[in-house]
């Protein structure tokens, strides 16, 4: 499924971050058809920073209870492989056991550094990360959409590198291009759809950039938008408000309208089900009745 989205598709589509069961629930109620699962966000919830603080054993345990919960194609951010091409196989096969749908692999160096933070982006060599995905697609074949990502422009360097980089990627055996940006306007990213000319799809992560409207993108023959952390981010300012709230009045009585109610938690996450099974699997006699 994840591969007619970020592959085939002749409509752009659009990927939702999700860092847990809960934020994959809400993200399909509201209408996403597709998920990303986030490194920074799934190491944020798990009080670790973006910096490969987090194992890839964690991430692939939170990328099972998305995949559970939503019931829909996941693709997940592997960082770097979290290590050499053994660990990017390894990582990938996981993966691919607990439903993913796709990985997206950057070309930064482990441990690696947020794209969005720091000056210190080290890029990977073309032919060892070439390699890294080379052993990703002999591990997973076609059963794992394959995305590579290029931190050129995060690193400074100017857009002949990205498109060099995507062509070894793309001979690589890699599936889409993901080409990202921390500049707050879209002039990277339209320079390089210009010179790619779609040769794989491009996916792009606008988190910086979110003033260019949907349309340039569509103009431009973007495959997939990823909304990259905007869950976390929302859950944080709202747990942070009420916290504080809390703490000054010593009282939820004038917090209770401006949350979700048990009822809300309970419809979500379907415990009508449970009570209907419980009817029919511990009180079978009624059942039968």
């Amino acid at each position: 499924m994840m591969r007619v989205q970020i592959c085939c598709s002749s409509e752009i589509s659009f990927l939702m971050e999700a860092h847990d069961g809960l934020s994959a629930a809400i993200a399909g109620r509201a209408g996403f058809k597709g998920l990303w699962a986030s490194g920074l966000s799934i190491a944020s919830c798990l009080g670790y920073r973006d910096a490969n603080e987090a194992s890839w054993s964690q991430l692939v345990g939170v990328v099972e209870r998305i995949v559970d919960t939503s019931q829909l194609p996941v693709l997940v951010d592997g960082d770097g492989g979290f290590g050499n091409f053994n660990n990017a196989r390894m990582l990938a096969r996981k993966l691919r056991q607990c439903g993913a749908a796709g990985v997206t692999l950057e070309d930064s160096c482990f441990p690696k550094t947020n794209s969005l933070i720091g000056d210190r982006h080290p890029l990977a060599d073309i032919d060892e990360f070439s390699g890294r995905l080379r052993a990703v697609k002999d591990a997973v074949a076609d059963d794992l959409v394959l995305v590579a990502r290029i931190e050129s422009f995060i690193a400074g360097h100017a857009v002949e590198e990205a498109i060099s980089r995507a062509h070894a990627y793309a001979d690589a055996g890699s599936d889409a291009i993901l080409i990202h940006s921390r500049r707050s306007a879209a002039d990277e990213i339209l320079a390089f759809t210009r010179a790619w000319q779609n040769k794989l799809p491009v996916v792009i992560v606008p988190t910086k950039y979110y003033r260019t409207p949907v349309s340039v993108y569509r103009r431009a023959g973007i495959s997939t938008v990823i909304w990259a952390n905007h869950s976390m981010r929302a859950a944080m300012a709202a747990m942070r408000q009420i916290c504080n709230r809390i703490v000054a009045e010593e009282n939820t009585a004038s917090i209770e309208p401006n949350i979700a109610t048990l009822d809300d938690v309970f419809e979500l996450l379907g415990y009508d089900e449970l009570a209907r099974a419980e009817a029919n699997y511990l009180h079978p006699q009624h059942h039968e009745q």
